[in-house]
């Protein structure tokens, strides 16, 4: 039996579309345009462009038009991670953006476009930043409840730079440091680069087990303390104020580093104040923009001891030079006139009603989260492969993680880390409702 044409219409823009007959950033016919040429009907070439959208392979601009997407550029992947298939549903990375992010990118192009320095954007910055961007940073900082000047604050290519950037500048190989036993598989990728000697702390519902910190601490050389108080990724925890006052008692005494990883600090609402705020002298705070505001906008920053300044500097020119001067003045107008603020709470609100639907359509599973978080984590029955489930889902177009990249034990924990952000509301609450049933199937099989 032939396709019905809307299909056969889908599958030949979709051919053209992956053969490069049709380029990277074509536009495509209007919907009417559409709709003449192939004589359908209007509302059938509505259908084939959404059905090419679902597909990952055209966008839609509000107002602009239907694009053809650069396929050499997956929607997400994360650090070890094969490139998600197009057509599939991404749960196993956090992109999220909001409706009117790309006016924005226009409009302020623009502006930096009309702007008077524009030619100095062209030119080598300052290894840590340039002066008014460092100074953006700090004011946003003291909105978080860090109170700094900009003279601690260095720009970097996002937060993942800055956690490179603190490895080089304060640790060595074969040094100690104190991690959680699920953690930021980029800061795995940074200790097998540098060698670094990964000692996992047992995780409990509100944190790392500070008695197994303090006893590690004891009796190994710990150099550094690698940690996430505030919205830890993957288990969502928010660390109460009287533990990261013991984590601050426990650096204190033992002499080790803190590395503070805020990431997505910003999703938590009035969170205690981080570490930084209560030990600056000891603790490298590191954040960035891209989850806040935009993955492609690589600006991060780190909050660091004047001491460890010249260190860092030092690895910023060894790594990257200096951060892109185009995308910092970007990020920092957005800082400035109120932007980057009204982009995080609306992110915080999205990710409220993406939790909530998560609580919805995996009712009765043992979900682990926090109520504002971009992710969730699925534990598993003893007895069921996280291997197993993955590959089912891979099979139904559905793409997640398995604990593995995360964990830094000798035991590998048989979960899901389910990613939130990446797809429309619609679209994730039908996947959710595949992956229950195929958690559910396997654990009656």
């Amino acid at each position: 039996m032939a396709a019905p044409r809307y299909k056969q219409l889908v599958d030949a823009l979709a051919a053209d579309i992956r053969s490069g007959r049709l380029a990277p950033g074509a536009r495509l016919p209007t919907h009417r345009a559409l709709a003449a040429r192939e004589g359908i009907a209007l509302v059938t070439a509505t259908r084939v462009y959404a059905e090419l959208e679902a597909m990952g392979v055209v966008s839609r601009e509000q107002g602009r038009g239907t694009f053809v997407r650069d396929l050499a550029v997956p929607a997400g992947h994360g650090i070890d991670q094969q490139a998600v298939a197009a057509d599939a549903v991404d749960l196993s990375f956090n992109y999220p953006s909001l409706p009117g992010q790309a006016e924005l990118l226009r409009q302020a192009l623009r502006e930096v476009a009309a702007s008077g320095d524009l030619d100095s954007l062209l030119r080598y910055q300052p290894h840590r930043g340039r002066p008014q961007d460092r100074a953006s940073l700090a004011r946003h900082l003291r909105r978080r409840g860090i109170t700094t000047d900009s003279e601690r604050v260095v720009v970097t290519g996002g937060a993942q730079h800055g956690l490179a950037i603190t490895v080089m500048a304060t640790l060595k190989a074969g040094d100690v440091v104190a991690v959680d036993a699920l953690t930021y598989p980029g800061f795995k990728v940074l200790a097998q680069a540098f060698q670094l000697d990964l000692e996992p702390i047992p995780v409990t519902p509100g944190g790392p087990d500070l008695d197994a910190l303090e006893k590690l601490c004891a009796v190994r050389p710990v150099r550094a303390i690698y940690t996430m108080p505030t919205l830890h990724n993957p288990l969502g925890w928010v660390m109460d104020a009287a533990d990261r006052a013991r984590v601050i008692k426990i650096a204190r005494q033992y002499g080790p580093l803190i590395i503070e990883d805020a990431s997505y600090a910003y999703l938590a609402e009035e969170p205690p104040p981080p570490l930084t705020a209560s030990a600056p002298d000891i603790t490298l705070y590191v954040s960035g923009l891209s989850k806040s505001i935009a993955t492609g906008l690589r600006v991060g920053f780190v909050v660091a001891p004047p001491p460890l300044l010249p260190a860092l500097e030092r690895a910023i020119r060894a790594t990257t030079w200096n951060t892109p001067a185009l995308a910092t003045a970007l990020a920092c107008r957005w800082l400035d006139d109120g932007t980057a603020d009204r982009l995080e709470a609306q992110k915080r609100d999205d990710a409220q009603a993406r939790q909530a639907i998560a609580a919805q359509e995996l009712a009765g599973l043992p979900l682990v989260s926090h109520p504002s978080s971009y992710f969730t984590w699925l534990p598993l029955p003893d007895d069921a492969r996280a291997d197993r489930l993955t590959a089912t889902l891979a099979r139904q177009r559905i793409s997640v993680s398995t604990a593995e990249p995360y964990t830094t034990s000798t035991h590998t924990p048989q979960a899901l880390r389910l990613a939130l952000g990446s797809t429309d509301l619609d679209r994730l609450r039908v996947t959710l409702r595949t992956v229950r049933e195929v958690v559910l199937e396997d654990a009656c099989t």
